[in-house]
Order: structure tokens, then C-alpha cells, then sequence
């Protein structure tokens, strides 16, 4: 086979800035002297949010310069191209976070042939194959390289399955689809029948969606999803990879089963990033792109209000309020779309090329993943809550070093039983800070009933909506709740989990943020009310250097907080109102901060460096992020009141 990379030039991502920037330089750098390497680079630091506003070719000009090691940013605009990289390399979980395809994008623009890390996250290395980017954990290969030996495509790909090979053989995903769609035409599903062996709900729903038709071995899985929706980050990347590869024979598979979002970008011209780097032009153009594309296909589209205030719904927010249903499979460009997976149905985040090949071919690829079993029992102790039970599990050490990386979590015990449909979505939401492929949780008489409250949907559950007595699982993980307390997770990643008992000195904030789709939710709303409306009884409002954010992830939330009377309490305590969008959560708009020194305590899913600005962002739930607001540090709820007794 072909040789590819007979002259690598390394760039080993370390700890130590000093060391990226003389590789930058020229200086040349072995394994063993670049360590450390630097762990749980997320996507948001491959490609910050300025990178966001392109598709193309111009991703390769940002690649990296989010990144942070010891407080600093080594690499600038450009400088990856201008020092001719090609290899690259760094430790464990690379990849983490945004379903963003522009990461890989970004990587293979710059010049970038093969990524080296001792593991991967499983969204990231997926788009990798999608786009033909080359990736590896054989830490073997750099002596190699660092030799000048010749690395073939084999080398790189050897004891990669099967059909992620054949796909990288072909450049990518979409020129294989194409060879398949040209030779075999579209797959057909299988059947519903269900085998003797006791399964986990996941494998029921997988065999329920089965394909067959498909010329590829391995155990990839092919499988036909329910629904499939995009929103406006996506959609110009997704139209573009489909023009150039299909042209004008392009046709969409049962287009009235894609659903299309306008949710990140409402409050981009209250964005300071935006405005300030003068990307709200390109913006504009994404959105226009998204429209056009829905328009072309006469797809169900969510928008932005007609006000010009915020947008109907989170995407994935919305999808569990209007679409999805138990033992049904969904695939969204979004990493946060397990949320769903409350309902009990299989919801997946996938990249631009996943999504547009699902467009075309009604198929998602997927990796047949293992289970884990997070059981959860006990009484809640006063004061926490879904998000504590979150960040615990967020804080072990198996979870801490990647074990959950492809794995669909599964939710049980007596403490998921007496949750309502809001909370267990806090718990699959994040599934994707596990590393998950999805989280579930099967559905019972809470789901039966959020249905017919929500929707007015009578929904049966079925005999085989269930997980068998005896069913086969990778892990099994027990938390017992009575022992939990509420919990923080300090700045940088959401692994970072500790007791706020734990805290040794106060942390002033700047700001609090509660909001976004793990925590815009009618039962979050719910509990910033029963803060505010204590602090309001107290006499007490939101101090003059303190600034309170409260996002709705959907209009619904909006609605049903109008008719409790809660926007009145929020106001006189002093809270700052947003309708729904993503917004700070995804540093794009109001509640992000302004400069490295702020601090905010925020309620969203992840803290990754330079995901709400470029300040320090800890995370907690939502009664201990309006609390810390009340007071000016982070305290619970159960704290506060203890200083102020009736």
C-alpha cells in the first residue's frame, strides 16, 4: 500500500507551553522529551467559537488556538500551517466535548495527516474517519516517525474494525456511501423480532433498527433512525459535503422525518466574541445557508421568534418536549442529544458527515456498543439533586480515565424511580461528559405521564421496553445516594467533581448562569424560584457586582413560568431574563465572560477552557448556582439559609 508520511513533523501537545511554542519555532521535540502530554483536549479548544463561523478550508487558519496549557494559549492564528505540521499529538480522551466536526475539519485543513493520542473520544474520532483524517493510539508509531522510517496507511490503520477501514480507504464516509448507494442501493431494515438472549434495553432498541443490504464486515452497525435534526451550525457543512459529493442527483431519504433548529445563535449581536471579531456577517451567512437548505427540502424547521427575542427551543429540548418517544433511535448534530434518552429511547450525537449521510441513505453508522449500569439508590438528601448525582458519577476515577468512551449508560435504582422526566434528563443529558455513546432509562409511569401532560399523547408502554434480569453489561456501578451532597466541579473540565464541603476558602463570583438544556428545564425553573422567592421574603437581591443569567431552554418553559408567577419574583430579585438559546453555554451570547480574571458559577453541562469565555467556570445545580448569587460566593442553598435562620 501507498506510503503516506515518509517526512513527519511532530507537534506533541504537552503541558508546557514553552515546549509547543519552540516546536512551532522548529525545534524538534521526541515522545519522551514532550512529556507531559496534555490530557482531555476538548473540541472547544481545537476550534474556539471564532472558528465556528467557517466550513471550509479557512478552519485549518484556527486550528488549536483554544487551546490551554498552564493558564496559557501557545498557538496563534495560523501558526500550525506557517511551521508545516503534519502530525500530531496528544494523551488521554482527545477529542472531548462538541459533536463539532469543524474540529477534524480544522485539523486535516491545516496539513494535519494523522492524529496520534493515547485514547479518543468516541464523536471526535468518528468525524476523523468521516472526513478521512487518520487517527491512532498506537503510541508505537512516533519512534517510527521520529526516525524517518515510512509509516503506510496500513501501519496506521491496522487493528482498526473493518468497516472503519474501508471507509478510510475510500477518503470518507460519503465517497463510501456513494460506492455502496451506486453498487447495492439502499439497505432495507431487517425486522422487529427480538432474540431468546436476555438483553439491555439498548441492544432491544439496536435490533429493532436493524439494516440489512449493507456491503461492509465488523461490528459496525447499521441501523435506521426514527428522527434526525440539525440546527444552524451544521447545516452549511452538512449542504456543502452533500453538493460536492452527490451534485445535482442529490436526493434526501424521507426528508419529513428531519427536523431543522435555529438555537445557537439568536443573541450572536449580543455576543461579545462575535461583535468583536467582526464574525457576525459570517454568521449571518450560516443562517442563511440553514434556511435555504430547509426551504430546498420543505424540512420541519424551529426558529427563531418572530420578535427577534431568542428562538422557539434547544434543539434537543425540544425534540424530548415534541418528538421523541420510547424505544424510538434519534441522531442529532449535537452532543448534548442523549438528553432524549430520559424518555427512553436511543438518542445519539453525531458530526456533519454522519448527519448527511443519514440524509441521504436514512442510515447511522454506529460501533455496537457496550452498556454500563449506573444504579442509583436512596433518598436525595435535602439540598441536591440530578446535577449532584451528575457530577458525582463525573467525578470517579473509572470515569476519569475514559472508561465510559463509547458506552451507553443506563440509569436505574430506586432514586431514578422517584425522579421526575425533567431530572433524569439532567442525567442522560450529560451522558456526553461521560463519553457515552447515549444514556436511557427505561420508561415507566413518569414517562407515560409526562407524555399525556406535554404532548396529550396516550403512549403504551410495550412488554420489551426494559433492560432483562440477567442481561449482559460491561460495568455496573453503584451510588448510593443517601450519602451524596451538593457537589461543584471546579474550572476545566466536568470531571473535576468535589463536595462543596470540600471548598477550603470562599470563591467570589462574577457570574451566575442557570440556563442551557441541562438545566432550562420546567424542575430547574422550579428550583431558581424557590431560591429567589426565599432570598425576595428575606429582603435580599442579587448584589450590585454580581450579574444572574436565567436562560429558558424552550418557550414552553418560558410559558409555564409566566403563569406561575415566577418572572415577577426573578425580576425583583434582580435576575437578567433570556429566552431560550444556547447562549453562554456555547459562548454565545449574554452570561459569557468578558475577560480571564471573571469567575462563574454556572448550571450548564461542561467548563471546558474557553467554553463560556475566557474566564473560570464552575459547575453546580441549579439551587446552589442562584444561591452563590444571592450571596456573591458559591454556596448551597442548605447553607445560605443556615445563615439567614427565620
Amino acid at each position: 500500500m501507498k506510503s503516506i508520511l515518509t517526512q513527519a513533523r511532530i507537534l506533541y501537545l504537552t503541558e508546557d507551553p514553552h515546549k509547543i511554542t519552540a516546536q512551532l519555532q522548529g525545534e524538534t521535540f521526541t515522545l519522551s522529551s514532550a512529556q507531559p502530554l496534555r490530557n482531555d483536549i476538548s473540541t472547544d479548544e481545537i476550534t474556539p467559537i471564532p472558528a465556528l463561523a467557517y466550513y471550509d478550508e479557512r478552519l485549518g487558519s484556527f486550528v488549536w488556538t483554544g487551546l490551554k496549557c498552564s493558564n496559557e494559549n501557545p498557538i496563534r492564528k495560523n501558526a500550525v500551517i506557517n511551521a508545516g505540521v503534519n502530525v500530531v499529538v496528544g494523551g488521554l480522551r482527545y477529542g472531548k466535548g462538541s459533536s463539532r466536526e469543524h474540529s477534524p475539519v480544522a485539523e486535516k485543513a491545516a496539513g494535519i495527516q494523522l492524529v496520534i493520542a493515547e485514547s479518543f473520544e468516541r464523536i471526535y474520532r468518528q468525524n476523523a474517519d468521516n472526513i478521512g483524517l487518520l487517527t491512532s493510539t498506537d503510541m508505537g508509531l512516533l519512534a517510527r516517525l521520529e526516525r524517518g522510517d515510512v509509516v503506510t496507511i496500513e501501519d496506521i490503520i491496522a487493528g482498526r474494525e473493518d468497516t472503519s477501514r474501508q471507509v478510510l480507504q475510500c477518503g470518507g464516509l460519503l465517497p463510501w456511501w456513494k460506492a455502496q448507494l451506486n453498487q447495492y442501493g439502499l439497505p432495507q431494515l431487517v425486522g422487529t423480532e427480538l432474540t431468546e438472549k436476555r438483553m439491555t434495553l439498548c441492544e432491544k432498541i439496536i435490533a429493532r433498527h436493524l439494516l440489512t443490504g449493507i456491503h461492509s464486515s465488523g461490528n459496525a452497525l447499521h441501523l435506521r433512525p426514527d428522527w434526525r435534526f440539525i440546527h444552524e451550525y451544521y447545516t452549511a457543512m452538512c449542504g456543502h459535503m452533500l453538493k460536492r459529493t452527490f451534485g445535482d442527483n442529490l436526493t434526501l431519504w424521507q426528508p419529513e422525518s428531519v427536523v431543522t433548529f435555529e438555537d445557537h445563535l439568536p443573541y450572536m449581536h449580543q455576543s461579545k466574541v462575535h461583535v468583536e471579531q467582526k464574525l457576525t456577517g459570517d454568521l449571518e451567512h450560516l443562517l442563511d445557508a440553514h434556511r435555504a437548505f430547509t426551504q430546498q427540502w420543505r424540512l420541519t424547521a424551529h426558529r427563531y421568534n418572530l420578535d427577534g427575542d431568542g428562538a422557539e427551543g434547544i434543539s434537543h429540548a425540544l425534540m424530548a418536549e415534541r418528538y421523541a418517544l420510547p424505544g424510538q433511535i434519534i441522531i442529532g448534530t449535537d452532543s448534548h442529544t442523549p438528553h432524549c434518552g430520559a424518555l427512553g429511547c436511543l438518542a445519539i450525537g453525531v458530526g456533519s458527515t454522519d448527519m448527511a449521510a443519514s440524509m441521504v441513505t436514512g442510515v447511522f453508522r454506529l460501533m455496537s456498543p457496550d452498556s454500563v449500569r449506573v444504579v442509583f439508590t436512596g433518598r436525595l438528601p435535602e439540598g441536591t439533586g440530578a446535577k449532584d448525582m451528575i457530577l458525582q458519577l463525573l467525578s470517579t476515577e473509572w470515569i476519569r480515565q475514559g472508561n465510559g468512551i463509547g458506552k451507553v449508560f443506563e440509569f436505574c435504582g430506586d432514586t431514578i424511580e422517584r425522579l421526575s422526566i425533567d431530572d433524569r434528563i439532567t442525567l442522560t443529558n450529560m451522558v456526553a461528559e461521560l463519553g457515552g455513546v447515549s444514556g436511557l432509562i427505561a420508561p415507566d409511569s413518569n414517562t407515560v405521564n409526562f407524555l399525556k401532560e406535554r404532548r396529550g399523547i396516550h403512549f403504551t408502554l410495550e412488554p420489551w421496553m426494559h433492560s432483562d434480569e440477567g442481561a449482559s453489561y460491561a460495568a455496573v456501578i453503584e451510588i448510593d445516594c443517601r450519602e451524596l451532597s451538593p457537589m461543584v466541579a471546579s474550572p476545566g473540565d466536568p470531571g473535576n467533581g468535589l463536595a462543596l464541603s470540600q471548598l477550603t476558602e470562599p470563591v467570589k463570583i462574577d457570574i451566575a448562569y442557570g440556563g442551557s438544556c441541562t438545566a432550562g428545564k420546567r424542575d430547574d425553573f422550579d428550583e431558581y424560584h424557590k431560591v429567589l422567592h426565599w432570598a425576595v421574603q428575606k429582603g435580599k437581591k442579587i448584589p450590585s457586582d454580581v450579574m444572574l443569567y436565567l436562560q429558558f431552554g424552550t418557550m414552553d418553559v418560558y410559558e409555564y413560568c409566566h403563569e406561575r408567577g415566577y418572572l415577577e419574583t426573578f425580576k425583583n430579585a434582580g435576575a437578567i431574563l433570556l429566552k431560550p438559546a444556547c447562549g453562554a453555554c456555547a459562548n454565545c451570547g449574554p452570561g459569557a465572560s468578558f475577560n480571564s480574571n471573571q469567575v462563574t458559577i454556572s448550571a450548564i453541562n461542561r467548563n471546558f477552557p474557553g467554553r463560556s469565555g475566557p474566564g473560570k467556570v464552575w459547575l453546580a445545580s441549579p439551587s446552589t448556582v442562584v444561591a452563590s448569587a444571592v450571596k456573591g460566593e458559591i454556596i448551597s442553598f442548605n447553607d445560605l439559609r443556615m445563615l439567614y435562620p427565620t
